[in-house]
């Protein structure tokens, strides 16, 4: 089948990918959403405009949508990119990197509906820690680009979600009740590298900011 990411930019999105592509489909084209709003009820935005590169890395044409971010409004201008994929390419469904968010799926799943198109989800409900696991098997470099909970704070970002990370996080989930996957928004993460890549980006340079518990880094790349 003919898929499109939703390419955020993060370890969702593209393990998502990763795993359509496992089954047989073929992704054809991206669809970013890039919202003026950083905190989007629904769509990520630490280093969102390096999309771009994940797809050229791929080897798959990109749709980037403008969003002002307004809660609700955001999803028609969803709809839109992916109406342009469906005409542009021919897309037979979308693939999502949601994995417990009922207010993401659900309104993502009525797009696809309205559209009759699939909407494929293939990390829903999947365990996070299992999860993790994968990601690190699979050999995805993904970093952190930015936190939003008790106790996280400057000193994790750019850490790669790898063994050592699973050691750092685990003691805080069990503590904190923090989602290790940062499902609940507690940290966002880019990828640099994955099988989907046909070589790594690189970060020359990157711009740190924030205070207490949230924090953000906006990254350069070579």
């Amino acid at each position: 089948m003919k898929l499109a990411i939703l390419l955020s930019g993060g370890k969702d999105s593209l393990y998502a990918a990763y795993m359509a592509k496992q089954e047989g489909n073929n992704l054809v084209c991206a669809v970013t959403i890039e919202s003026e709003n950083k905190d989007s009820f629904m769509f990520h935005t630490p280093a969102i405009e390096k999309t771009r590169a994940q797809a050229e890395m791929m080897e798959i044409p990109i749709i980037i949508q403008k969003t002002e971010g307004k809660k609700e409004d955001e999803l028609e201008d969803l709809k839109k990119g992916i109406i342009k994929a469906v005409k542009e390419y021919g897309i037979e469904g979308v693939v999502t990197g949601a994995i417990q968010s009922v207010y993401q799926s659900t309104r993502i799943q009525n797009i696809c509906n309205e559209l009759k198109i699939e909407c494929f989800n293939p990390l829903w409900q999947k365990d996070e820690i299992p999860y993790l696991g994968e990601l690190i098997e699979n050999k995805f470099e993904v970093i952190i680009t930015s936190v939003a909970a008790y106790p996280l704070d400057e000193s994790w970002l750019g850490k790669n979600i790898d063994k050592k990370f699973l050691k750092e996080i685990l003691p805080l989930v069990q503590k904190y009740k923090i989602h290790p996957a940062g499902e609940g928004g507690e940290f966002e993460t880019f990828v640099l590298n994955c099988p989907l890549f046909k070589k790594g980006l690189k970060i020359k340079s990157n711009i740190i900011s924030g205070e207490g518990n949230a924090w953000r880094m906006d990254v350069e790349l070579k």
